[in-house]
């Protein structure tokens, strides 16, 4: 569960807004996260070939406005993907509308993202006529921000939001993001949605680094059934406003880094934990292997194993399967070697069975968390990825989502 928010905790300089415009049937389904000054910003977006058009039109105005943007727009109910030429020029006429409430912001400065069912028409109408009744509403306090969270989930049961405060001389500086996604998560480059704010200063180059550092272990480390978005964004914005000297190097930026490394972490286990129709967490580290990467496909290997994922609904200790994903991740080893433990008990070592009892890994198996090492004794290479179980639910969300 999230954290009670206080207001010493949001970053100075943002507000934030939330509404039902009209494209679910009652729920917040249109967003508002904005700067009141031009901040510092960077994002990484969907590795996807299909990519939406509100990601086409995020990666321009990125370039267009050097990393200087003011805000960003979110729908959620409908993805504005697959949507031809008539899906482009709706996130065009949004980014239009937006600056022309707000007055004096050239639209390049603002981010569109959407989130929902793909190929399915937007109704932008209903977006653009909510527009300025969105702006006038903003507000720079906690119930908005939590309903800003609200405002993009899709079949997601809970808001996920998190929240860290450093010191950089002598200055507080605020960090809070706030993320959506269920499913359709395995994430390269970004995950369903992340958005971060923070008034630190910092150069957009630097931004773009530390932000890139953030998401490898964190939003890139979780996978919740194997399947990547055609809309995901992360993005991230500071806009000095805490008055903090700027942030370009040295003990700073590591300190900087530690805290965005901690909101992101946060904000991925808890999309993992929020998998759609999930019971646990199931947290992969793998060592030993020839290499951190090959440790990390073997680590993706497993997690995305549906038998490996249904095993753990049924809190079973069925090793082998662990074992049989490693072994057709493409990684050679000699699973001769392999030895695993699950929930912290051994089962498996030098690819055999090792003696346990099967009742207590079955009891610790029934907690929320579940972590798995496998150790292949072929290297110095480790990686950690984080995953739920496969239930009955997941199947019953994903065969009734558009109806």
């Amino acid at each position: 569960m999230n954290a009670p928010l206080t207001a010493g905790e949001l970053p100075r300089g943002f507000s934030f807004a939330a509404m039902h415009c009209g494209l679910k049937k009652t729920k917040l389904d249109l967003g508002l996260l904005l700067s009141e000054v031009p901040a510092s910003a960077a994002a990484v977006f969907t590795s996807n070939q299909v990519a939406a058009a509100p990601v086409v039109l995020c990666r321009a105005h990125m370039q267009k406005s050097r990393q200087k943007i003011r805000g960003i727009i979110v729908n959620s109910g409908n993805a504005n993907c697959c949507s031809g030429p008539e899906g482009y020029a709706a996130s065009v006429a949004t980014a239009e509308r937006l600056a022309q409430a707000l007055g004096r912001v050239d639209p390049s400065q603002l981010l569109v993202c959407s989130t929902g069912v793909i190929g399915a028409p937007l109704q932008v109408d209903k977006i653009l006529v909510s527009v300025p009744e969105l702006v006038r509403s903003r507000k720079g306090d906690v119930g908005a921000f939590e309903q800003f969270a609200r405002s993009i989930m899709t079949t997601d049961t809970v808001p996920k939001w998190a929240t860290e405060r450093i010191r950089i001389g002598g200055k507080q500086v605020r960090i809070v993001g706030c993320a959506k996604g269920s499913g359709m998560i395995h994430p390269n480059m970004a995950t369903m949605f992340g958005f971060i704010a923070t008034d630190a200063a910092i150069p957009a180059p630097v931004l773009s680094r530390v932000l890139k550092a953030a998401v490898g272990p964190t939003f890139n480390s979780i996978t919740v059934d194997g399947d990547t978005s055609t809309n995901d964004t992360v993005a991230l914005l500071a806009n000095g406003e805490a008055g903090a000297r700027s942030i370009t190097g040295g003990a700073n930026y590591e300190k900087f880094f530690e805290a965005l490394h901690a909101v992101c972490k946060s904000l991925a286990l808890a999309i993992v934990a929020d998998g759609e129709g999930a019971q646990r967490v199931i947290e992969i580290e793998v060592r030993g292997a020839p290499s951190d990467r090959a440790a990390d496909q073997v680590a993706r290997t497993i997690a995305n194993s549906p038998l490996v994922k249904t095993a753990v609904a049924g809190a079973d200790p069925n090793w082998g399967r662990i074992l049989a994903a490693a072994g057709r991740s493409g990684v050679k080893f000699n699973f001769e070697r392999a030895d695993i433990w699950l929930a912290g008990i051994e089962v498996c070592r030098g690819g055999r069975e090792y003696a346990f009892d099967e009742i207590v890994t079955h009891e610790k198996m029934l907690e929320k968390f579940v972590p798995i090492v496998v150790d292949l004794h072929s290297g110095e290479g480790k990686a950690r990825m984080w995953t739920c179980d496969f239930t009955k639910e997941y199947i019953h969300i994903n065969a009734s989502y558009r109806t």
